[in-house]
């Protein structure tokens, strides 16, 4: 998997990245962060890549021209039409299911967007994705690329030393994850549960499936209420 960020902080993205697990899969070469700075393709000697949006208005606009040379120097060198995410509260809300989906491209460019907004005649050149990482807003574009490659990420292969972390994670089934516990055995008074301690991987397996579904119906009801419309859309249609 090839990321590449169009960002107008490619530091901040980049030093983030490049830690913990994500960064040790860059270090394997299991993926590659590439951070392309916008300001490089502005047509002035200052980097300016912005102006005053037609129709007036407060705060300022991205120009097209500057993001249209700064995605197509990145298309340029690959081999096919890459899938373009930009991040934006406009898009539709990012989800496991679309990391999963994502995970599966060869290269993802991902277009990181501030002041005002980005022109949107370059948008609707060149992106094929608009993305969100929730219903709220941030100053940039750059926390949420770097939220959705360190998900996407997890679905590479390679990525995890142990690929069952992916596999059971949160939102995998549609379900939160079970409690987790580690030594000592007693902490503060509290207990592990004692079916934990008992050996019998059946009994823990059913243990957690149940705890699962326990703590998505307090904690997220919203998920169960969407897989039984799920499930009752799939039965229709059989």
């Amino acid at each position: 998997m090839r990321y590449h960020i169009l960002t107008l902080f490619p530091e901040m993205v980049l030093q983030g990245l490049h830690t913990s697990i994500i960064g040790r899969a860059a270090d394997r070469g299991i993926i590659s962060l590439e951070a392309v700075n916008i300001r490089d393709y502005a047509d002035n000697e200052y980097g300016k890549i912005d102006d005053y949006p037609y129709g007036g208005g407060a705060g300022m606009v991205m120009q097209a021209e500057p993001v249209y040379r700064a995605y197509q120097a990145v298309a340029d060198r690959l081999s096919t039409k890459p899938r373009v995410l930009h991040m934006t509260p406009q898009g539709q809300v990012f989800t496991q299911q679309m990391a999963q989906e994502f995970a599966k491209e060869e290269d993802l460019i991902f277009l990181c967007g501030h002041y005002e907004g980005i022109d949107e005649r370059v948008l609707e050149e060149i992106v094929t994705d608009h993305v969100s990482i929730g219903d709220y807003v941030l100053t940039g574009g750059e926390l949420p690329a770097m939220v959705m490659i360190d998900a996407i990420s997890r679905m590479v292969p390679g990525v995890l030393s142990n690929q069952e972390s992916a596999q059971f994670d949160s939102f995998s089934d549609g379900l939160l994850e079970y409690p987790q516990y580690s030594r000592p055995q007693e902490w503060h008074g509290r207990q592990v549960p004692e079916i934990l301690l008992s050996g019998h991987h059946a009994n823990v397996e059913r243990w957690r499936q149940e705890q699962s579904w326990l703590r998505t119906q307090e904690r997220r009801p919203d998920l169960l209420e969407k897989n039984q419309k799920i499930q009752r859309t799939e039965k229709g249609g059989e």
